[in-house]
């Protein structure tokens, strides 16, 4: 399939943007050009609140989300942003912790976790663990059922996600209902073939992927399991899986590689390969309305997944 026209006009509006060299470009230039950009106003939900979360060692801040009707004892969706584990916020994706609380009917508290390069691996990590750690004791002051939990992410977020699924597990709890993995980075091989097809041109660019993953883990010849999740080489007893990836997008391989390590673990996954679709198209769904329907299904699967539970 083509390209999105609603993708297309969205990168023909990118076009227009100065472009960032990755060979001289620094941490903050790039964060000071992502800040965000609000197309329309974000979706309602019944309560929105910032909490800070007082971890070992150091403090973050994260947001609560509740949709309507999600009542005292809501199920809790943990939402990790993407931005290469440089860039990003709970600002820059706003909109689509909003999205994502109406479509499950869940609680999502998006995490504000440090970033790299002055915070490299595992601190982004380590930080997303503890917050999921920290909303199950204090699950009465969230107003959630610490019971009914999930983790959700996209690109670098659905990089921290599954790892967290991966810790979680091998710390024997809590226990995840879900993983929602939104485009998830997973491995370092720059030479698959959706990096060669997609290597530039689709907002995502091979190149930007090598500098977020220097400034992440330093050398990337070699990355811990837990950094490229693709290489962890037991990847039994996660909870049940929803993997979402993107036809024009470098990392559309390697999240559907790492969906089908998961199903021979024995792990139930669901994926869906977005037809037209680039890179970052969950997140950017104000100017192309055709992602909402991929926003739906995968909070529908949550939902599911919590019924399930």
């Amino acid at each position: 399939m083509t390209l999105n026209p609603q993708v297309e006009a969205l990168l023909g509006f990118f076009a227009q943007m100065p472009p960032v060299d990755y060979e001289t470009v620094t941490p903050e230039e790039l964060r000071e050009a992502n800040r965000p950009m609000q197309m329309g106003p974000p979706p309602a939900v019944a309560e929105v609140r910032d909490v800070t979360l007082a971890l070992t060692g150091r403090t973050i801040t994260a947001r609560l989300y509740k949709p309507e009707g999600a009542g005292e004892n809501a199920p809790l969706v943990l939402f990790y942003h993407g931005g290469g584990w440089v860039v990003g916020s709970v600002e820059t994706h706003d909109a689509s912790a909003r999205a994502l609380a109406v479509a499950s009917g869940a609680a999502v508290l998006s995490v504000e976790y440090r970033l790299a390069p002055e915070t490299p691996f595992p601190g982004p990590l380590d930080d997303c663990h503890d917050a999921l750690l920290w909303a199950v004791e204090h699950a009465g002051e969230l107003g959630i059922d610490p019971a009914r939990l999930a983790v959700a992410g996209d690109s670098a977020g659905g990089n921290l996600a599954a790892a967290v699924a991966i810790r979680a597990r091998d710390a024997g709890g809590p226990k995840l209902a879900h993983q929602l993995l939104i485009y998830p980075v997973t491995d370092t091989d720059f030479t698959n073939g959706s990096y060669t097809e997609n290597a530039e041109g689709y907002f995502l660019t091979t190149r930007m992927m090598q500098w977020f993953w220097a400034h992440y883990v330093g050398d990337h010849s070699d990355p811990h399991p837990h950094a490229a999740v693709l290489r962890h080489d037991n990847l039994e007893g996660l909870p049940p899986a929803t993997v979402l990836v993107a036809q024009y997008d470098p990392l559309r391989d390697e999240g559907l590689a790492y969906a089908e390590a998961l199903k021979a673990a024995g792990v139930p996954v669901e994926t869906e390969l977005a037809p037209g679709m680039i890179h970052g198209f969950f997140s950017m769904f104000e100017a192309v309305p055709d992602a909402l329907p991929y926003i739906e299904r995968a909070g529908a699967r949550v939902k599911a997944a919590f019924a399930e539970g």
